[in-house]
């Protein structure tokens, strides 16, 4: 099986930890969506720092930032959005939405529906 460049976007999150686990035991080389929002959040900033150490890549990229979120789709093939969903807060809804639209302007990542 063709190993594949992976995004996790929300991998510091309860699913996105798992994912991020996953896919670097499953043997793809795998991205990590490091978001300025977090600011000093030491709990996220250990857990980023504990996926460097076991070979995954930080890429930063914020959503107020369209071009930083296209640039870092262009790096792979695969995207995993884990942004919680938890009764649809239309702001993680928004934050999905351009996740989608960066993906589509970046043109390398299938979209399955």
């Amino acid at each position: 099986m063709a190993k594949s460049k992976v995004l996790v976007v929300g991998g510091t999150g309860y699913i996105g930890r798992r994912i991020v686990k996953a896919s670097l035991a499953q043997g793809h080389e795998t991205y990590v969506l490091q978001r300025p929002e977090i600011g000093l959040d030491m709990d996220k900033l250990q857990i980023l720092l504990s996926f460097k150490k076991q070979g995954t890549h930080l890429i930063e990229g914020s959503f107020s930032d369209h071009r930083s979120l296209v640039n870092a789709v262009k790096q792979v093939d695969v995207v995993i959005c884990a942004i919680s969903g938890v009764h649809f807060r239309s702001h993680n809804l928004l934050m999905q939405l351009k996740l989608v639209d960066a993906i589509k302007e970046a043109e390398n990542v299938k979209v399955h529906q």
